[in-house]
């Protein structure tokens, strides 16, 4: 098993899969939500997730005050000496030391807190490279329990076998879905290379049943283009290995003088060291955001040398999470970019993983974190300066226009 992150940010119900929060990804491909910090790396490694409910977007937010820093916010978590006891006593008597560890988790009020078996722990280390085994498309959880589609990867065993994001699943090889835990559910999508899986599906009111093969699958968390009048328009998917060097190509690559959109929407966090290292492509050092663990308060800089002259436009909305979040919220508050969509998701607690007597790992939530401002996102995301749900790209390149660039 991979060796566990001195501690955590994240969202919670894993994976976006490779291409799912701080920790993990939510995607048929992923599973979870959380941020990881590397021990052995100062500049802090996390990773994010999307939570296993459906991220509402909520409604469309009025343009945002002055910064104010919040005041504390109590964040539940369970003891992890509690944890790990409950853990050992199970498995003393036979029992399943990750269902009791879950329990008492689930009983202490921590709604980021998770456990994670060998298995899926060890799949994160994938996820966080941008690949994984599965059949690429990504899950949600309605309010109502149900597993929905939420889209699928783009000449993926699940698009060839034509599954559109809407589709209901209703069971994996046999075993219904309805009510699970979008990680448990990613735990019975993923598998072996080249082994098949019955998906059981409801489309329109219509039951359709539908036997794909695993695949080893790569996402590319980074994509570019360029539109008629020189804005380049940066979409980011996920913050995994790599992602905030190719922000920071891109922008280098763009026109001399041309505007950049930052397109975060429905990103749902990941590696905090690439979060950081995407801001930088637009800062020249300085603060990007604080945290504390436990009560001690770090904090986390952008490198020197980034294009701080560019105009820039950041593009989010109710599924941009955790790392998304923070690159946000470093943006608005140092007055770099200008921000146009709907309200971000509001995921900015921290968690630390602790291995437990079985092999399965505990995410606690330990602190939260802050924006340069000192404005804490966990309950309340970031509020952007344009309101825009439909057409949010045309208002954003709009605004790029009244900086002085495109149309």
């Amino acid at each position: 098993m991979p060796g566990l992150p001195a501690h955590c940010l994240r969202p919670r119900d894993l994976r976006r899969g490779a291409v799912l929060t701080l920790v993990f990804v939510t995607s048929v491909v992923a599973a979870a939500s959380t941020g990881h910090w590397d021990a052995a790396n100062a500049d802090a490694l996390a990773r994010t997730g999307v939570p296993a409910q459906v991220a509402p977007s909520g409604p469309t937010p009025a343009p945002a005050p002055a910064a104010v820093p919040d005041a504390p916010r109590e964040t539940g978590t369970a003891d992890r000496e509690a944890v790990a006891r409950a853990a050992a006593e199970a498995v003393a008597e036979g029992k399943s030391g990750k269902k009791a560890a879950q329990e008492v988790v689930s009983r202490s009020g921590d709604r980021w807190g998770i456990v994670y078996d060998r298995g899926e722990y060890a799949a994160f280390a994938e996820d966080l490279d941008g690949h994984w085994t599965g059949v690429g498309l990504w899950a949600e959880r309605t309010r109502e329990g149900w597993i929905r589609v939420d889209r699928v990867q783009a000449a993926g065993p699940a698009a060839r076998a034509g599954l559109r994001a809407g589709d209901r699943l209703l069971s994996v090889d046999g075993q219904g879905v309805t009510g699970l835990a979008v990680v448990d559910v990613v735990a019975l999508l993923r598998g072996e290379a080249g082994t098949p899986v019955v998906l059981h599906l409801s489309r329109d009111g219509a039951d359709l049943t539908e036997t794909v093969r695993r695949e080893q699958l790569r996402a590319e968390p980074v994509t570019v283009r360029r539109l008629a009048d020189g804005v380049t328009v940066i979409k980011v998917d996920s913050f995994t290995r790599g992602s905030g060097e190719r922000v920071r190509t891109a922008v280098r690559e763009a026109p001399p003088g041309a505007g950049v959109l930052l397109d975060l929407r429905g990103n749902p966090g990941g590696l905090v060291a690439e979060a950081v290292t995407a801001a930088s492509a637009f800062l020249d050092g300085g603060l990007v955001a604080t945290y504390d663990v436990r009560g001690s308060e770090r904090a986390l800089y952008a490198a020197p040398g980034g294009d701080t002259g560019r105009p820039l436009v950041a593009l989010v909305d109710g599924g941009t999470m955790s790392a998304a979040e923070l690159v946000t919220g470093a943006l608005q508050d140092r007055g770099r970019a200008v921000t146009v969509g709907t309200r971000t998701f509001g995921k900015g607690s921290v968690q630390m993983p602790t291995e437990l007597p079985d092999g399965s790992v505990a995410e606690l939530t330990v602190g939260t974190y802050r924006t340069p401002a000192g404005r804490s996102l966990d309950g309340g995301g970031i509020t952007p300066d344009l309101a825009a749900r439909e057409g949010a790209e045309e208002r954003a390149r709009k605004v790029l226009g009244g900086l002085g660039v495109g149309p």
